[in-house]
C-alpha cells in the first residue's frame, strides 16, 4: 500500500534542503536555487508562477509541497490615506499589518504573533490571548502585501518597516531574525536593514541577545514611564525587566552594534505627562545614545486611559529639547479605521460598500 505523501510547506526548507530533496528525487540540483529565487525574490504564491520550471517540474512540486501564503481578508483605507488589512493565515488565524504613508516615507506596520501574551494594560493587542508566533514566511508576505499596496494604491515603493504590528517580536526572536534576513537578504527582497525597526515591549535577556548576534536593524523600546511603579502599572513586563536592567541591555546592545536606540513615549492623560515625568524620562535616557519619540494616545475600548492636552505634549517636549534630547512628535495615523499604534486587535471588519 503506496504512503499517503503529506505537503510541506516549502518555505520551511533552506536552499540546502530544497537541493536534497531535488537530489533525492532523481532531479537536477540546480533546480532548487531557481524555486529560491521565485519564493523569497519574486514571491510567487503557487508553483505554476515559476514559469523557468518545465510543467513536468511546476507539477511534481505541487504534488509534495505547499505555498503557504498569506492573504488579505480585509482591507480599509483611511481619511489619512493609511491602510490597514486584516491578514489571514493558512490556519484561519487572523493578524493586521499597516501601510502608512507620509511625505517622505512609506512604511510597513507588521505582526510578528497571533495575539499578544504581555498585557499592557493601554494596547488592544495585550486583551488578547497569544495564540502562537509567526513562521518567517508569515512575516515576510505582509512585507510584500503592504508593499504591493505602496505601489498600486500610491505609485510609491515602501521605504520602511517596522515590527510594531501585533505581539511582542523579542518573543518570536528567532523567527522574527530569519524574516529581517529574508527581506535583506540579495535572494530575497534586497532591503537595507537601517530602514528595519524592530519595537519590544522590554526583554532585557532578548536585548542583550540582539546585541551578542550585531544585528543591523534598528532597536525601538516601548517605554511610556520611566519610573517603575507606574511602568508596572501600564506594563507588567516591567516587574522581572526593570528599568535597571533595561539600562544594562540597551547599553550592550549599543556596545555591540553602534545602532542608537529609540525610545517610544506615550503621553497619558495626567498619568506621565508631568514635567516631573518629563524629567525621569531625561534621566533614563541620557545614558545610552538615543532619540524620543513622543506619541500621541489612541483611546481603545478596553482601556480608561486617554491623550493628553497639546499644552502639555508642548511643554513635556520642549523640557526634554532645552536637555538636547532629540524628539520626535508622531501623530496618530489611521485612527479612524483603528489602525494607530495600539489599535491593532485582529477583528473581522464587514466593510460598508463604496
Amino acid at each position: 500500500m503506496e504512503a499517503v505523501i503529506t505537503k510541506k510547506d516549502i518555505r520551511k526548507l533552506d536552499l540546502n534542503q530544497i537541493k536534497e530533496f531535488f537530489v533525492s528525487q532523481g532531479e537536477q540540483g540546480f533546480r532548487a536555487k531557481q524555486v529560491y529565487e521565485w519564493l523569497w525574490k519574486k514571491s510567487v504564491q503557487n508553483f505554476e508562477e515559476m514559469t523557468n520550471l518545465s510543467k513536468k517540474t511546476r507539477e511534481f512540486l505541487d504534488e509534495n509541497f505547499e505555498i503557504r501564503a498569506v492573504q488579505v481578508s480585509e482591507k480599509q483605507v483611511s481619511n489619512d490615506r493609511t491602510i490597514k488589512s486584516s491578514f489571514e493565515l493558512f490556519d484561519g488565524n487572523l493578524v493586521e499589518g499597516v501601510l502608512i504613508p507620509s511625505d517622505d516615507r512609506m512604511t510597513a506596520c507588521v505582526s510578528s504573533q497571533v495575539g499578544c501574551s504581555l498585557t499592557c494594560k493601554f494596547c488592544a493587542t495585550g486583551y488578547m490571548d497569544r495564540k502562537r508566533n509567526l513562521d518567517p514566511a508569515e512575516i515576510y508576505d505582509q512585507v510584500v502585501r503592504i508593499r504591493d499596496q505602496a505601489e498600486s494604491h500610491y505609485q510609491t515603493p515602501l521605504t520602511n518597516i517596522v515590527y510594531m504590528g501585533m505581539g511582542e517580536p523579542l518573543l518570536n526572536y528567532a523567527n522574527v531574525l530569519e524574516s529581517v534576513n529574508y527581506i535583506t537578504s540579495p535572494e530575497g527582497l534586497g532591503m537595507s536593514p537601517k530602514r528595519i525597526t524592530v519595537s519590544t515591549a522590554g526583554i532585557a535577556k532578548m536585548i542583550k541577545k540582539l546585541g551578542d548576534d550585531e544585528v543591523k536593524f534598528n532597536l525601538a523600546l516601548s517605554l511610556h514611564a520611566a519610573n517603575d511603579v507606574k511602568r508596572n502599572t501600564i506594563m507588567p513586563i516591567n516587574e522581572s525587566n526593570t528599568l535597571e536592567a533595561l539600562k544594562e541591555s540597551l547599553l550592550h546592545f549599543y556596545k555591540k552594534t553602534g545602532n542608537r536606540i529609540t525610545l517610544e513615549y506615550i503621553l497619558f492623560y495626567r498619568f506621565n505627562d508631568t514635567l516631573e515625568d518629563a524629567q525621569e524620562l531625561w534621566e533614563f535616557a541620557k545614558q545610552f545614545p538615543c532619540k524620543i519619540n513622543i506619541i500621541e494616545y489612541n483611546p481603545i475600548a478596553e482601556a480608561n486611559y486617554t491623550n493628553t492636552d497639546p499644552q502639555t505634549l508642548d511643554k513635556f517636549a520642549k523640557y526634554l529639547e532645552a536637555k538636547n534630547m532629540i524628539i520626535n512628535v508622531r501623530r496618530s495615523r489611521g485612527k479612524d479605521i483603528d489602525a494607530a499604534c495600539g489599535q491593532l486587535a485582529g477583528k473581522k471588519v464587514k466593510l460598508e460598500a463604496n
